[in-house]
Order: structure tokens, then sequence, then C-alpha cells
């Protein structure tokens, strides 16, 4: 069966968006250390490679969750810090305004110490409120009971609470941005989403070149 120009020229972009999809579903707002021993403390990095579509992020807001004891923020000078408190005194939640805003293709992470009380949960989530030049981004949706995380389109980072948690939960200083980059080497998913992506948008491209001549060519 013949497809004419105009068929051809939606099963170019259509080609391409299916490709492009696994490079979007990479965006989300991570966490490293990603679990806890009951009770204990860690240095947790927030990281994002990604901005608002394409515009840069200008800050982060971080809600604490219940069950720690403290929260004390990292001074960064790429970073101004605000720390919000509840009635009781407890850090409720830290915004951290860049100074300069980050573009949306660069890596940004901002880093908290925080100990776990005895009556902390065994999943601490952080919703993260993602402000941006044009836009904001959620990262504030919680996986159900037996519903798979990566099935979320704004999935908050999460912290698991375990005793099988020794090896990460007395992680400090840059010894957190050695376990996320190890992590992120070991897990070549973003780089296939990306890789993935770009093929698609290429393979459109072509795609809707050659359409645009047939159609000449049929005009002629």
């Amino acid at each position: 069966m013949l497809k004419t120009p105009r068929g051809a020229l939606v099963a170019a972009l259509a080609a391409g968006l299916v490709l492009a999809a696994p490079a979007a579903a990479q965006a989300h707002v991570g966490v490293s250390p990603d679990a806890i021993t009951p009770e204990g403390s860690a240095v947790l990095a927030f990281s994002f490679t990604h901005g608002c579509e394409n515009s840069p992020t200008t800050a982060l807001r971080i809600t604490m969750p219940d069950g720690l004891t403290s929260v004390s923020p990292t001074i960064d000078a790429a970073w101004d810090v605000a720390v919000e408190r509840a009635d009781n005194g407890l850090v409720s939640a830290v915004s951290y305004t860049a100074t300069a805003p980050i573009p949306h293709d660069l890596r940004g992470e901002v880093t908290m110490a925080v100990r776990l009380g005895e009556d902390a949960p065994e999943t601490l989530a952080f919703p993260v409120e993602q402000q941006c030049e044009t836009g904001v981004n959620e990262w504030v949706e919680i996986a159900e009971e037996g519903e798979d995380p990566h099935d979320l389109d704004s999935p908050a980072p999460v912290v698991t609470v375990g005793d099988t948690a020794d090896a990460v939960s007395e992680t400090h200083g840059t010894h957190a941005g050695e376990i996320d980059a190890a992590a992120s080497a070991a897990d070549p998913a973003p780089t296939i989403g990306i890789a993935l992506g770009s093929a698609g948008l290429l393979a459109g491209v072509v795609a809707l070149v050659i359409a645009i001549r047939a159609a000449r060519r049929s005009a002629r």
C-alpha cells in the first residue's frame, strides 16, 4: 500500500516521538544515598539533569518528611539557602535558590545532612518543587503499595529506612557524590534513553525531508 506524502509525514513524526519517549521518561530529581539505617544519619544529595522543558532551573524547594530529628543544609556558593521551620522548631522545608540559573541540559545538585529519629517510617519521601525561569516541575508523586515507582510521571525522591542500608547510611561529604556517580555509571538507562531520543528525532527529520521532496514531485 502506497503512502501519500502527508501520510509519510505523520508516520515520520510519530516514529520520532516514540523513540524520544525513553529520554523524556528519565527526567526526575534523584536522591543519593537512597537508604539509611534506623536512627542513622547521612548527607543526602538531590540532583537533576533537566529544567522545565527548555527553561533553566532557578530554585528547588524540598519538603521534609516526618521522622527527621535534624536537617542541616549544606552551604554552597552556587545556591542561596532558606530554611522553614514548623511550630515544633524542626525544619519543615529547605529552599535552594541558584545564584545563576542552571541550564536545562546541565546537572545541578544540592545537599543536606539529616538524622533519623526512632519513629521514622520505613520510607521517607521528599517532595520537590523545581522552579524555572518559565514553568514549574512538581516532583511529588508517591507510589502506592504494589505500584512501580518507575511508572509515575513526577515521582518524589524516596529514601528507604532499614537494617540493610549499612553500606550507605554513614555516607558523608564527597562520598555521596561518588556513590551517585558510580550508580550512574552502572545504570546505562539515562544514556540509552538520550541516544534513542536523538535517533528518533533524527529519523523524523530525515523522513520529513523525504516527504517534502515527494510532495514537490507530486505537485509538478
